[in-house]
């Protein structure tokens, strides 16, 4: 008796889908609002490591390699991750639940990024930012997705280091040599992450904790949470100002860094105060979408005050 091989729901659909829904599918496989916002801290570094306007060609080549690399880690998270995926609400449409594409697709097309965006590092950029980018990739998937993510409330806070090697990666790629200014802003990065992600755990605790993932949100009380975000707000803006000694910084640096992080610093004391008096929805997100509207401002100011080194 001959057997006839037969495919799967989720196989049989991803056949069905038009090229272009299956380009959008890859797409949404990348993240790319956080690919966004990694290369918002990649490129004004790279201004400032050349104390003005690099090389425009160097800027492309750094920045097509990074989005492959950040693209590379967030498809490994997402094939890692899809069994909870599946189970919750901010990620139910994201392509490995729908069925779009099969974890199969994923996990291929997470292995062919990563190949090329250090292929691509190593030809056009050098080999410190290819290294870099490397173990960005193995700090997300590894570190953060499978180890650190289920088992612990510190997870993104370590895990979250995948997320500052965009940071030295763009400043490498023009001046390999050893500077504190990209340590000074690795570790703003570092301390921004939970400042920045601890709000939208309050926000989705229930999702995280139905799939029993730890986050700050689900083990801690709102009062607790607040507090923590108040310390890395007030940690991260007082990291941001000594790279103006640093770097050194002029006038655009100094009045964005010193007006944006005045008004993150804000929000994160209104979200503990709506916490501690007791309101039942507290408004996390404000202090979430902040948090991004800050690290764009603060790294804007950095390419601008490359270009235009204004003093007081």
């Amino acid at each position: 008796m001959e057997l006839t091989a037969t495919s799967t729901p989720t196989e049989q659909l991803t056949e069905k889908l038009g090229i272009g829904r299956k380009i959008r599918a890859y797409v949404a496989l990348t993240k790319p609002r956080v690919m966004e916002l990694l290369l918002v801290t990649t490129v004004p570094v790279m201004f400032l490591a050349a104390h003005g306007m690099p090389d425009l060609w160097l800027v492309v080549t750094t920045v097509i390699g990074g989005a492959m690399s950040a693209g590379s880690a967030a498809a490994f998270n997402m094939y890692i991750d899809r069994d909870m995926d599946a189970h919750m609400k901010r990620t139910k449409d994201r392509p490995l639940v729908t069925g779009e594409l099969t974890p199969r697709n994923a996990l291929v097309f997470a292995w062919v990024l990563a190949a090329l965006s250090t292929v691509w590092l190593a030809v056009f950029t050098n080999w410190v930012a290819t290294i870099y980018s490397v173990v960005a990739i193995f700090f997300y998937v590894v570190i953060y997705t499978l180890w650190l993510k289920r088992r612990t409330e510190q997870n993104i806070i370590w895990g979250g280091i995948a997320g500052c090697f965009p940071v030295v990666i763009g400043w490498t790629a023009v001046d390999p040599t050893f500077s504190w200014a990209p340590v000074i802003l690795f570790i703003v990065v570092f301390l921004w992450t939970p400042a920045h992600y601890w709000p939208l755990s309050m926000k989705y605790k229930d999702q995280y904790g139905a799939v029993s993932v730890p986050m700050l949100g689900v083990t801690r009380g709102t009062t607790q949470v607040g507090l923590q975000v108040i310390l890395y707000t007030w940690a991260t803006v007082i990291c941001s100002l000594l790279l103006i000694p640093a770097g050194p910084m002029h006038a655009i640096y100094t009045v964005s860094a010193l007006v944006s992080g005045g008004w993150f610093v804000y929000e994160a004391h209104r979200l503990y105060n709506q916490a501690v008096k007791g309101k039942q929805a507290p408004a996390p997100m404000r202090v979430f979408h902040a948090s991004i509207t800050y690290c764009t401002i603060l790294f804007l100011a950095i390419a601008l005050d490359a270009l235009f080194p204004i003093a007081f």
